[in-house]
C-alpha cells in the first residue's frame, strides 16, 4: 500500500485539482467530474487545512466565502481611469468609426485589424493581482475611484484567487489590474426573479441591474448563492494609461490568450477581423446567434488589435478612440393578449400577468408576460383582446410595452382587478401606501404552496429534494398544512404519493427508487432541525424580512421567543431593523395561527436559538452620516437597482421606509414615480431627484 503523501504535497495537489475543475465548470462549461466528487475534494482540503492551519493561504479554494457580513465598502483608486465606450447603432456609424481610426492612425485606405467580442451586459470590475494572487476587487465607481468589494469578488468561482503560469505567459510579477464584467447568467437571473415574484418583491429589470445590486450587498454568502460569473478583457499595468506591449505580446489577441493562459475567464467567441467589412459581418451574425449564449449581451465591442496603434490613437476625456460598441436593436413582436389572469405569491401578493397568443421572440416562444400590478395595467391601458407590442426586458423578461390602439376591438373594456382571491375566494385588500393587492388568508393553497417552497429553499431551511412537484402532492393529499407538518413525514408516505400498493412490477421498481428519494428527503428534513435561527426566521416568510434582517434579528434577539415577544421599540433597537420590518414582525407575532405554528415547530425539535457569536458593542456598526434619517424610494433609478440604493442608504446609517409619513426625511423620486410624491408634497417632505440622491450618498465617501 503506497505511503500517504505529506500534507504539504496533498494540499497542493488538491488546490490544483479544485481550481482545474472550477475552471472547467465555471469558465468552459465542461465539467469533468460530478458535483459530489468535487465536494469530496473540497471537503478533504478543508480537513487537511483544519489539521494544518499554518498551511492555509489566502488563495486557497476554502477561503472563497467569508463567514461574516462586510461592515461597509471602502473607496479605492484605480491604476488608471475606467473609461466608457462610445456607441454606434448601425453599419453606417460603424464605418464612420473605422474611417476615424484609419485617419487617426495614419493607415490611409489600408484595412485595420480589429478584435470583435461580445458586449457583456454586467457590472464593470477591476481585479488587482499582486505577484499572481488576488489582492482586491473594486467596482467602476466614477471611473477613477470605486468601491472595494473584495469579499464579494472572492465568492465568484470563475475568478481565480491566484494566477497560474502558462508556457507563453509567465505569471506577472508586481501589481497588475485586470478589468472585466461581472454578470448574472440567464438561468440564475430567471430563478432570482421567480423567487422575488413569489415573495411579492419588485423584479429586477435585467441581469445587469441584478448583478450590480448583488455585488453591492454586504453579505458575501448571499453573493455566493446568487451564482454570479465573470469575463475579463483588459490588463492595466502600473504607470500605464492604457494597455502597453508587455511579455504577453503586442496585440489584443495576445492579451486575451495570456489572460486565458493564466486561468482567467475570457469569453470564447471573440474574433480577429481584418477590416471593417469583417467586423460588420460579425455584428450581423451575432445579432441573431446571441440568443444561444447563457449570458445577456446587448452588442459587440470592437477594438483595434494593435496595442501600439491604440497608444497613437489615444483617448478623449470620456472614450478611447480605438474602441466602440455596436448596439443591437431591441427586438419586439406583435401578438394578441388573450386574457389577463392573476398569480398569488407566498406573501399573499396577487399580481396580474398576460396570457398571450404564442409568438416567437428573441430565441424563444412567449405565451405569458408580467404585468407587474393593477396600476401598471391601468397606466398602459392594456385590455383583453388587444394586439400588444411585446419586448424582452434585457432580452430575458417578456414584457408588454403598449397596446396597438388602431387594432383594438370595439368591445374591449378596461381590465379591473378582481376583488377576491382566485385560489381561496378570500377578499383581497390593498394598503393605502402600496400598489400590490394581497390575500390575507394564510391557509390559502397558493400561499401555502409558495411558502413551503420558500421554507425549503437553499437560503432558508435548505431541504434538498423538496421541490415544487413534491410540494404540490403533499398539499393535494392533505399531508401538509403548514411548515411543522413536514417534520412528521415518513419515507413511506413520500413513496406512496406516486405509486399505488397494487402497481405493476415495473412501477414497483420505480417505487423502490422513489422510496430512496423519500428517505433522502426525510433525512434532509431531519437535518434542517439543526439549522441556525436566522434560517428559520427567513424561512417563515415574514413580510419584509429578508435574509439580512433574519440574520440580524437572530444574532441580536438570540431566540425566536424573544423575537415573537419583542415590542416594536425593542425590534427597532436591532441594527438595520426599521419601523416597517419591526411592525411586520409584530403583526406576524400577534396572529394566533402563527403562534401555534411556532409551538408546533418547537415541539418537532426545530432549533429556536441563534448559534452565531453574541454581538458586542465593538462589533456593532458605527452610526453613519445618515443615522436617524428615514428615506423612502419611489419610481425607477437609472443608475442602480432599488436593492443597491437601499443598501447604500443603510450603509450610511439611514433607515429605508416603505411609505411616506411625517417622520420621513427624504423621498427619492425616480422615473415613473407613484402617489408617494403627492403625499410627500402634502406633508412637506423634502424630495430628491436621482442626481441629488447620488450626491447625498457620495458626499461622505
Amino acid at each position: 500500500m503506497p505511503a500517504k503523501p505529506p500534507p504539504e504535497q496533498r494540499i497542493r495537489e488538491l488546490r490544483e485539482a479544485i481550481r482545474h475543475h472550477e475552471e472547467q465548470y465555471y469558465i468552459h462549461n465542461s465539467p469533468e467530474i460530478a458535483d459530489e466528487a468535487f465536494d469530496q475534494l473540497l471537503h478533504e482540503l478543508e480537513q487537511l487545512e483544519a489539521d494544518c492551519p499554518d498551511l492555509v493561504t489566502t488563495d486557497s479554494p476554502t477561503q472563497r466565502v467569508a463567514g461574516r457580513p462586510i461592515e461597509g465598502f471602502d473607496t479605492v483608486e484605480h491604476l488608471a481611469p475606467l473609461l466608457s465606450l462610445d456607441n454606434v447603432y448601425n453599419e453606417e456609424e460603424l464605418r464612420a468609426f473605422d474611417e476615424r481610426v484609419r485617419k487617426g492612425s495614419g493607415m490611409g485606405e489600408a484595412a485595420v485589424a480589429y478584435v470583435a467580442e461580445m458586449k457583456i451586459d454586467g457590472l464593470s470590475i477591476a481585479l488587482t493581482y499582486e505577484d499572481g494572487r488576488l489582492l482586491r476587487g473594486a467596482t467602476r465607481g466614477d471611473g477613477s475611484r470605486g468601491e472595494d468589494v473584495t469579499p464579494n469578488v472572492r465568492t465568484i468561482r470563475a475568478i481565480p484567487l491566484s494566477l497560474r503560469a502558462a508556457p507563453h505567459a509567465p505569471v506577472p510579477t508586481g501589481r497588475v489590474e485586470v478589468r472585466g464584467e461581472i454578470y448574472l447568467p440567464r438561468a440564475s437571473f430567471e430563478r432570482m426573479n421567480r423567487e422575488r415574484e413569489d415573495a411579492g418583491e419588485p423584479l429586477f429589470a435585467n441581469p445587469r441591474n441584478a448583478a450590480a445590486g448583488t455585488m453591492r450587498t454586504l453579505e458575501p454568502s448571499l453573493v455566493a448563492r446568487r451564482g454570479l460569473s465573470a469575463f475579463v478583457y483588459q490588463i492595466v499595468w502600473p504607470g500605464a494609461g492604457a494597455e502597453l506591449a508587455r511579455p504577453e505580446g503586442g496585440t489584443y489577441g495576445d492579451t486575451l490568450a495570456a489572460m486565458r493562459g493564466w486561468g482567467l475567464p475570457v469569453e470564447s467567441h471573440w474574433r480577429r477581423c481584418e477590416g471593417v467589412d469583417a467586423v460588420a459581418a460579425f455584428c450581423a451574425e451575432w445579432a441573431d446567434k446571441r440568443r444561444s449564449l447563457d449570458f445577456d449581451t446587448d452588442g459587440v465591442v470592437i477594438k483595434v488589435d494593435d496595442l501600439a496603434m491604440r497608444e497613437r490613437l489615444g483617448t478623449t476625456a470620456k472614450f478611447p478612440r480605438w474602441a466602440t460598441a455596436f448596439k443591437f436593436p431591441a427586438q419586439q413582436a406583435h401578438t394578441k393578449l388573450q386574457r389577463i389572469a392573476v398569480n398569488v405569491g407566498r406573501t399573499g401578493a396577487v399580481t396580474p400577468y398576460a396570457i398571450l397568443e404564442p409568438v416567437f421572440l428573441a430565441g424563444s416562444t412567449i405565451s405569458m408576460a408580467t404585468l407587474h400590478n393593477a396600476e401598471d395595467v391601468a397606466r398602459k391601458d392594456v385590455r383583453e383582446g388587444d394586439t400588444v407590442i411585446l419586448e424582452k426586458g434585457g432580452d430575458v423578461i417578456p414584457k408588454i410595452v403598449a397596446p396597438v390602439l388602431s387594432l383594438r376591438p370595439a368591445d374591449a373594456v378596461p381590465w379591473v382587478m378582481p376583488t377576491t382571491c382566485p385560489e381561496c375566494g378570500s377578499v383581497l385588500h390593498r394598503d393605502e401606501e402600496e400598489v400590490v393587492w394581497r390575500c390575507d388568508n394564510t391557509s390559502c393553497p397558493a400561499r401555502l404552496r409558495r411558502s413551503l417552497e420558500h421554507f425549503a429553499s437553499r437560503s432558508a431551511m435548505n431541504i434538498e429534494g423538496l421541490g415544487a412537484s413534491l410540494v404540490d402532492q403533499l398539499i393535494e393529499r392533505g399531508l401538509v398544512h403548514d411548515f411543522a407538518d413536514l417534520y412528521h413525514l415518513t419515507a413511506d408516505q413520500l413513496e406512496a404519493l406516486v405509486v399505488a400498493p397494487k402497481a405493476p412490477k415495473s412501477e414497483r421498481a420505480v417505487a423502490r427508487k422513489l422510496g430512496k428519494v423519500g428517505r433522502n428527503v426525510v433525512e434532509q428534513i431531519e437535518r434542517s432541525k439543526r439549522n441556525d435561527l436566522s434560517r428559520l426566521i427567513y424561512g417563515l416568510g415574514i413580510r419584509h424580512v429578508g435574509e439580512k434582517a433574519g440574520s440580524t434579528l437572530a444574532r441580536y434577539m438570540r431566540t425566536l421567543d424573544a423575537v415573537m415577544d419583542g415590542t416594536v421599540e425593542q425590534l427597532q433597537a436591532v441594527p438595520d431593523v426599521g419601523p416597517v420590518v419591526a411592525e411586520s414582525v409584530r403583526q406576524f407575532a400577534e396572529e394566533p395561527r402563527n403562534r401555534e405554528l411556532i409551538r408546533k415547530l418547537k415541539d418537532a425539535g426545530v432549533n429556536m436559538a441563534s448559534q452565531a457569536p453574541e454581538p458586542t458593542p465593538e462589533s456593532a456598526e458605527a452610526a453613519g452620516p445618515l443615522a436617524g434619517k428615514t428615506v423612502v424610494l419611489t419610481g425607477t433609478l437609472s443608475s442602480m437597482s432599488r436593492e443597491a440604493a437601499t443598501e447604500a442608504l443603510e450603509r450610511l446609517g439611514a433607515r429605508v421606509g416603505k411609505s411616506v409619513s411625517k417622520k420621513t426625511t427624504y423621498l427619492v423620486v425616480g422615473a415613473d414615480a407613484g402617489s408617494k410624491a403627492d403625499k410627500a408634497a402634502k406633508l412637506g417632505v423634502e424630495t430628491l431627484d436621482e442626481q441629488a440622491f447620488l450626491a447625498l450618498i457620495m458626499k461622505d465617501q
